[in-house]
């Protein structure tokens, strides 16, 4: 047959195959036109199926109904044109809150699924395995926990697969290797372990891995050295260990590696990096480079590079930075952005430093060093725009600091954060040189002398920050007439008193002003009130002695700003205040009447508000349904009273209320149930009465401070306490229970934890949360007397004080579990029975008061293990028998055992039997070795005189030399380590031998 006739056969047979689909698909989806792109019904049904599960807040799936019959046209669906079948579903940043749908396996056509950016939870369906066509997958920036389900390793037709920023936990599939069609690969930001499957290694036309931010553990396999197409590699934040494989060398083509905080991962050379001539971005923070020498070298034959971040990597201890060819090297550095923090360094890094800097040079980080100045070729990176040099233990005077950047780097420069550092003198002329600084941070230095006035002149200064220093010379009003362009200026504890600063009234472009801390004891000038208006984001002037009334402040202050005019002399009602404030501060000064402005916030921005400690009096207002952002609400020390109002129940996002110190009555408020985001509940030293409601235990289930001491409450303690897993106080403390108490109380696993608690993952940058340190925060009775912790000092403390109420009963022995509680008080109580044999078990425990209860027997002898306590009080029991010997027991008051007609031995006058003998003998013995004593003395004189002489001539030295000094401690760490690793080497061949 001729070829002509056979092409055109097949072209035929082909259009009828087309045509036969097309009618096909016309029959079963089409409409009564005959048209065909209009969505089948199973496909229909599936979709309005997933909606179902799901909540939709912004509206965005309002077309997706049943009456609505193609669902080709629903807002992020896509048809295939021809045959009508669902192709993709693009839903990212809809804002949808559920879970993933099991319907949409019946999307049997779906080669495209994105739903980035959402609120879903709940586990990866396994169903999505069934998805056999999708070329694009994304789940990431949700909620979603659980494993990754095996079933995606089906998937053979991906192309990119995102599952990052979720919850996601369990290890990751070895199946993930069937994928081999993947380009993009990102599972990181979750909580995945277990080891890097040696399989990612056959997925050979990746372009891009994240694995970064997991809980990943072993060592890098090799064979990621084979995804040679690979362009972005990033394993940071992990928990690896071993030796980086050099096989990362044969990823020439990649353009950015990431390993920073990888973990325990070390590097003995840098060489493998010489052939990635297209990296541009290298970070490895935290990854050792003390044996790689000639690292230098290696840097500079990266053409591309572009930022280099090496922030504590030992660079101090590489004994050979650079090689002998380096001085004669022509080349030149491309680096814009360059970290080398927390290093240890000196200032004999500078020789290595110079090559590494350019005129392209952007960013320059040195902080968190050993620097004890800068040379001048600093001054000439013409293109320097922010230079870091925070946290510095050299001493350095400013003056020539800034001498030595005065070349182009002062026309170019125009961030400069130097906190924290030693730098010494005044703030000179020199200054007006760096015309384009825009932020010049300089706090929690040792500046003395006079700030000189061309610090204002500075046309583009916009940040200024000189906390925490000693200079003077601020300037006058007059002078600051014309200086407008200022913004924010940060001057707390800088003695600016007695006086009212009033040249800062002229800062008319002012948004942030602190100047707290500076003894300014006066009054505000009215008009400075009215210098800013909607301007300000940031106000604080609290700790000074400033009095008088505060105006009407709701036209004052832009949206979400801060207020903080606490511990002052402020008098008055509280008048209006903006409702844009996200936090206020109005504590520890003398306002009075009552809080109905609350009502008058309206917009709901606030997030802390803290007017503790002042004289306000009358009932909470019923108005609080509006704060539903409210995070932080702090009344203690005041004189408000009655109920609590229904509407505090609104209060969804509530996790710290205290109302220590009031006169609030009626019973338990039912309003709090609702505060299901309660951390902290404070409803201390009121009025409070009647039982104590047995849904805590369930609707409070978050709480890690409840404080209910010193009310009216009475009744049984509600074992539904018991389910409070995070409580790590608890004050029933001067009520009226009675009862016994919750053997369940022991189910208090958070303590039995060791460790911090979960105050610490504040994050410490946001400025609210900073400010929630100081407000956040508990007052329980310590070793006999109140004491405040504050969220920083909460971390380690775990106490119950269930004192002074109507308790029966013995001590149940399941609270000895609670091995981390550091403080119990079961003080003044009708409890009976034997003090617990195992109380020993609790080992954590520094103060156990057990006095005026009706216990007998024996003292345990086990409490002379219990070596950290160092309160006891057993006073005013029935107890008898010999008080254990131990150092603790011995050293306590006898007021501490007193009212026990049966205890005898120390620290009791009160002997027991068979003493008398074992003292007669004492006796004899101090008699024999009297002959002795003064020789004795002198033994210990010239010891004691041989120890400090021979302390202090070593310690002289050290002191004297700096070099010596961080060569001996240089030497003590690698000791340390030495040490480390024989015992634990050793360790393991014992256990080898013995099996």
């Amino acid at each position: 047959m001729h070829p002509c006739v056979v092409i055109i056969f097949s072209l035929l047979l082909l259009c009828l195959e087309t045509t036969s689909a097309n009618q096909l698909a016309a029959v079963e989806g089409g409409d009564d036109n005959g048209g065909v792109n209009r969505c089948f019904e199973k496909e229909k049904d599936a979709l309005l199926h997933f909606k179902s599960l799901l909540q939709d807040p912004s509206d965005r799936l309002s077309m997706w109904t049943a009456e609505q019959d193609n669902c080709c046209e629903w807002s992020g669906v896509t048809c295939n044109n021809q045959t009508g079948h669902v192709t993709d579903l693009d839903l990212m940043l809809f804002g949808l809150v559920g879970e993933i749908s099991h319907s949409l396996v019946n999307l049997t056509y779906l080669n495209h699924l994105d739903l980035h950016y959402n609120s879903f939870h709940g586990n990866i369906p396994v169903i999505i395995g069934s998805l056999t066509q999708l070329r694009h997958l994304d789940l990431g920036g949700n909620n979603l926990n659980g494993p990754i389900p095996r079933s995606i390793g089906s998937l053979t037709r991906l192309r990119s697969l995102y599952l990052g920023y979720n919850n996601l936990n369990g290890t990751i599939p070895t199946i993930i290797g069937s994928l081999t069609q993947l380009r993009y690969l990102d599972l990181g930001g979750n909580n995945l372990n277990g080891t890097i499957p040696r399989s990612i290694g056959s997925l050979t036309r990746l372009r891009s891995l994240y694995l970064g931010y997991n809980n990943l553990n072993g060592t890098i396999p090799r064979s990621i050295g084979s995804l040679t197409e690979l362009k972005y590699l990033d394993l940071s934040s992990n928990s690896l260990y071993g030796t980086i494989p050099p096989e990362l060398g044969n990823l020439t083509n990649l353009e950015l590696l990431s390993l920073s905080y990888a973990g325990m991962c070390r590097l003995e050379n840098l060489e493998w990096l010489s052939p990635l001539s297209h990296l541009e971005v290298l970070e490895m923070d935290g990854i050792s480079l003390a044996k790689t020498n000639h690292w230098v070298d290696v840097i500079l034959s990266l053409p591309k590079l572009w930022l280099l971040s090496l922030d504590g990597c030992e660079l101090s201890q590489v004994m050979y930075p650079y090689s002998s060819s380096f001085l004669n090297s022509s080349s030149s550095s491309s680096i814009v952005d360059l970290s080398l923090r927390n290093n240890s360094l000196t200032s004999s890094m500078y020789r290595w430093l110079f090559p590494l800097t350019s005129n392209k040079l952007h960013i320059l980080d040195l902080s968190r060093n050993m620097l004890d100045g800068i040379p001048k070729y600093l001054g000439n990176l013409c293109s320097l725009e922010h230079f870091y040099f925070y946290n510095n233990f050299g001493v350095i005077k400013f003056p020539d600091f800034l001498n030595n950047l005065s070349g182009c780097t002062s026309l170019s420069l125009q961030r400069l954060s130097a906190s924290g550092s030693q730098f010494t003198g005044s703030l000179p002329d020199d200054i007006q040189k760096f015309t384009s600084l825009t932020h010049l941070i300089l706090y929690e230095n040792q500046l003395k002398g006079t700030i000189s006035k061309k610090l204002w002149e500075l046309p583009n200064l916009k940040i200024l920050d000189l906390s925490e220093s000693s200079l003077h010379g601020f300037p006058s009003s007059d002078y600051m007439s014309n200086r407008s362009h200022i913004e924010s200026i940060q001057l707390s504890s800088c003695k600016l008193g007695p006086h009212f600063p009033k040249w800062i009234q002229e800062l008319k472009n002012l948004t942030s002003l602190d100047i707290a801390n500076n003894g300014i004891s006066d009054t505000i000038p009215l008009e400075f009130w009215d210098s800013w208006p909607s301007r300000l984001t940031f106000l604080n002037l609290s700790s000074n002695n400033i009095s008088g009334k505060v105006p009407d402040l709701s036209s004052n202050f832009d949206s979400n700003s801060v207020i903080d005019l606490s511990s002052n002399r402020f008098d008055g009602p509280i008048t209006n205040v903006s409702s844009t404030v996200a936090l206020l501060n109005l504590s520890r000064n003398k306002f009075s009447g009552g809080i109905s402005f609350l009502c008058q916030v309206v917009h709901g921005f606030l997030v802390i508000l803290d007017l503790s400690h002042n004289f306000l009096s009358g009932q909470l207002p019923d108005c609080l349904w509006h704060f539903k952002e409210l995070q932080v609400l702090n009344l203690e020390h005041n004189n408000l009273s009655g109920r609590l109002p229904a509407s505090l129940g609104s209060m969804i996002n509530l996790e710290a209320l205290d109302l220590y110190k009031n006169n609030f009555s009626e019973e338990f408020p039912l309003s709090v149930k609702n505060c299901t985001s309660l951390k902290s509940l404070n409803l201390g030293a009121n009025k409070f009465s009647g039982n104590l409601p047995v849904w805590i235990g369930e609707s409070l289930s978050g709480l890690y401070v409840l404080t209910l001491r010193s009310n009216n409450f009475s009744g049984s303690i509600p074992l539904q306490l018991c389910q409070l897993a995070s409580l790590q106080i608890l004050d029933l403390s001067v009520n009226h229970f009675h009862g016994r108490i919750p053997s369940c109380l022991s189910n208090l696993t958070i303590m039995v934890q060791q460790g911090f608690s979960q105050l610490q993952n504040l994050d410490p940058n946001n400025p609210l949360i900073r400010y929630s340190y100081n407000v956040d925060h508990v007052m329980i009775q310590w070793q006999g007397s109140e004491r405040e912790f504050i969220r920083s000092n909460m971390k380690l403390l775990r106490s119950i004080d269930l004192s002074s109420n109507n308790l029966t009963g013995e001590i149940p022995y399941q609270i000895t579990n609670l091995d981390q509680l550091i403080a119990l008080n079961l003080s003044m109580n009708a409890l009976f029975g034997k003090i617990p044999w195992n109380i020993s078990e609790m080992k954590n425990l520094l103060t156990l008061d057990l006095s005026r209860n009706k216990f007998s027997g024996e003292i345990p002898s086990t409490m002379s293990q219990m070596s950290l306590l160092n309160d006891l009080d057993v006073s005013f029991n029935n107890l008898s028998g010999r008080i254990p010997s131990s150092t603790q027991l011995q050293s306590f008051d006898p007021s501490r055992y007193e009212g026990n007609l049966g205890l005898c031995g120390p620290p009791l006058t009160k002997k027991c039997s068979g003493d008398e003998q074992s003292g007669i003998q004492h006796i004899i013995g101090e008699s024999e070795g009297e002959g002795i004593d003064e020789l004795q003395g002198w033994f210990y004189i010239g010891g004691a005189i041989g120890f400090t002489v021979g302390f202090w001539i070593a310690c002289g030295a050290l002191l004297l030399n700096r070099r010596g000094r961080f060569a001996f401690f240089m030497f003590l760490d690698s000791f340390e380590d030495w040490v480390y690793v024989k015992v634990v080497v050793f360790i393991a061949n014992l256990k080898k031998r013995r099996t």
